[in-house]
């Protein structure tokens, strides 16, 4: 191996490998329906594209629905991307929720339409173009390819192996391990069984990556922003700006990892 190919290979799953945003957008608004009863349950019809668009602000899923529940409310998109880490505190102790219980309610919904409908749910999920060939051409290489994804693992899971990816569990770190990315990052380089590791991790949140920067014992993992993911244009501007991280197109994405440098 050499510095132009990683050892490892550590990839956030949406909004790299696959674009979920029309399961997001049903699974959220089922969730929405179930927890504030609204008169009619059909959606706006403006409603999924203004979802989309402010989709980059979402952290973890059970955000979802309480952005739909701020954009029904009257909330501006332009105030949605700038406060959003204050809207939804103001939305959950308003209507006295828990994100917890938000985010047992969503999986719920998710697994019943899953066991009661699996190919609609499937149908709902685009994998970016050549994204899955990459993975199975580095599959079949020396290079070991890990998931690191907020998602739930086995949604991941039944996902990959609709596409003919067969990866083990042990290989996708979902949102069951409960520990922030970095330190998923640091265990692979620890548990590495290949010396010297060399670890590329593809994310397409900034902040996420930034927070992999402020570990001085991870100094050496290459970091790249998924140019087609979840992210707006000032965070893409962002990681053009910073030595650190690479700003990376999908059509370097599916080449060689030399043409990623």
């Amino acid at each position: 191996m050499t510095a132009t190919s990683p050892t490892i290979l550590a990839l956030d799953f949406d909004g790299v490998i696959c674009d979920g945003l029309i399961e997001y957008f049903e699974v959220a608004w089922r969730t929405y329906c179930k927890i504030w009863s609204p008169a009619d349950d059909t959606p706006p019809d403006d409603l999924a594209l203004r979802f989309y668009r402010l989709r980059p602000v979402i952290e973890t899923g059970w955000e979802m629905p309480v952005l739909i529940k701020a954009l029904l409310a009257g909330i501006s998109d332009e105030e949605i991307l700038q406060e959003w880490t204050k809207i939804t505190p103001q939305i959950l102790l308003k209507d006295n929720l828990v994100a917890k219980e938000i985010a047992t309610k969503l999986d719920h919904l998710r697994d019943e339409w899953i066991s009661t409908d699996l190919d609609g749910w499937l149908s709902l999920h685009k994998f970016y173009p050549g994204v899955i060939e990459k993975i199975k051409l580095t599959l079949a290489s020396e290079v070991q390819v890990f998931i690191v994804t907020t998602k739930e693992g086995r949604f991941v899971q039944q996902l990959l192996q609709q596409e003919g990816v067969n990866l083990p569990p042990a290989a996708i770190f979902g949102k069951e391990v409960k520990r922030p990315k970095y330190e998923i990052l640091r265990e692979l380089i620890h548990s590495a069984n290949q010396q010297p590791v060399s670890l590329w991790f593809v994310e397409d949140r900034i902040k996420t990556l930034q927070l992999v920067q402020q570990q001085a014992d991870l100094e050496d993992v290459k970091l790249f922003l998924a140019d087609w993911g979840y992210n707006t244009q000032p965070e893409r501007k962002a990681a053009q700006d910073d030595a650190r991280i690479q700003l990376l197109s999908l059509s370097q994405f599916v080449k060689n990892f030399s043409d990623w440098l």
